[in-house]
């Protein structure tokens, strides 16, 4: 699928010239788009391809145009996003009765939110599910109740935010400044008369290599028994747990009940009898391996709502 040519929307390009040339592309209709699907996923017809991708083009301009407060040029935004089309295509089933633009949604906020993070500074912005959650709603959030203003929040604002995003106070606050602070060389002088650099006093507190390459093995040892352990779910235990447990942006009950033309009480049903089954044979394959039934379930990050 990489062969495919999309209109292309340069950093110093007319955004409105590139909306009006996507406005070009027919949008399908719900048979014309399963057929085109069953033919790439049956005989990898490029032609199919390329009308799914090119008729979904105004979807990722939308989704990317809401990734604009982050300081990014919106033609970089774009373009990530039509990246995450292109695989949302690529995986995309028919047969499974939902339309593709349900599905691709999903692809494409990851692959931009992906390349916000990369493009971020990686000292303002950690890797934990809490921090990228903060990350990608604490300027919506802060918009909303008028607390858009350079500095801290004041208390209530904390407050109001941690509640509603169900992190810590410390969490949002330590978010916020880091958001709102400049990077700063370590090869900056610390005197005038530049004698000196501050990372000359950066003091390295990383583990020892044998600390690390235990580390390592034992993450490679999870990793392995979660895989394993994932096939003892059915396909659709596995989407949903997947979407629900194991995404840092995971998809909400409703959103998964419309996938599968359920209830949400279904769905959550579902989830939790897979995560009790995946728990067991985890604990069984601990069991081999290490001969106790040792905690390693604590991967997930909270449920989403």
């Amino acid at each position: 699928m990489a062969d495919i040519n999309l209109p292309s929307l340069s950093p110093e390009g007319s955004l409105t010239r590139y909306l009006q040339e996507i406005r070009k592309f027919p949008m399908l209709q719900p048979d014309e788009e399963y057929m085109l699907a069953k033919a790439w996923a049956e005989h990898e017809d490029s032609e199919a391809a390329h009308r799914m991708v090119t008729s979904h083009l105004r979807l990722v301009a939308k989704i990317a145009m809401g990734y604009r407060g982050y300081g990014l040029p919106v033609a970089e935004l774009i373009s990530e996003g039509n990246v995450g089309m292109m695989q949302a295509v690529k995986r995309f089933d028919p047969d499974k009765g939902f339309r593709l633009a349900t599905y691709a949604m999903w692809w494409i906020r990851a692959a931009i939110q992906e390349y916000i993070l990369r493009s971020w500074s990686l000292v303002k912005i950690g890797t934990t599910a809490a921090q990228k959650k903060l990350f990608f709603n604490l300027r919506r959030m802060k918009g909303q109740i008028q607390a858009m203003d350079e500095g801290d929040m004041r208390p209530e604002q904390v407050e109001h935010i941690a509640t509603k995003l169900g992190v810590t106070h410390d969490e949002v606050i330590s978010m916020n400044r880091r958001m709102s602070a400049g990077d700063h060389s370590l090869n900056a002088p610390m005197r005038a008369d530049g004698d000196g650099e501050w990372q000359d006093w950066l003091v390295d507190d990383t583990p020892d290599q044998e600390s690390r390459y235990a580390e390592s093995e034992e993450l490679d040892d999870r990793r392995l028994m979660l895989l394993e352990s994932m096939k003892s779910l059915n396909e659709r235990e596995r989407h949903i747990l997947t979407e629900r447990r194991l995404k840092d942006d995971p998809m909400t009950l409703e959103d998964l009940s419309k996938v599968y033309d359920i209830s949400r009480e279904r769905v959550r049903q579902i989830e939790v009898r897979a995560f009790e089954k995946l728990q067991k044979a985890m604990r069984n394959a601990a069991l081999k391996q290490y001969g106790t039934a040792r905690s390693i379930i604590s991967l997930w990050p909270e449920q989403g709502s």
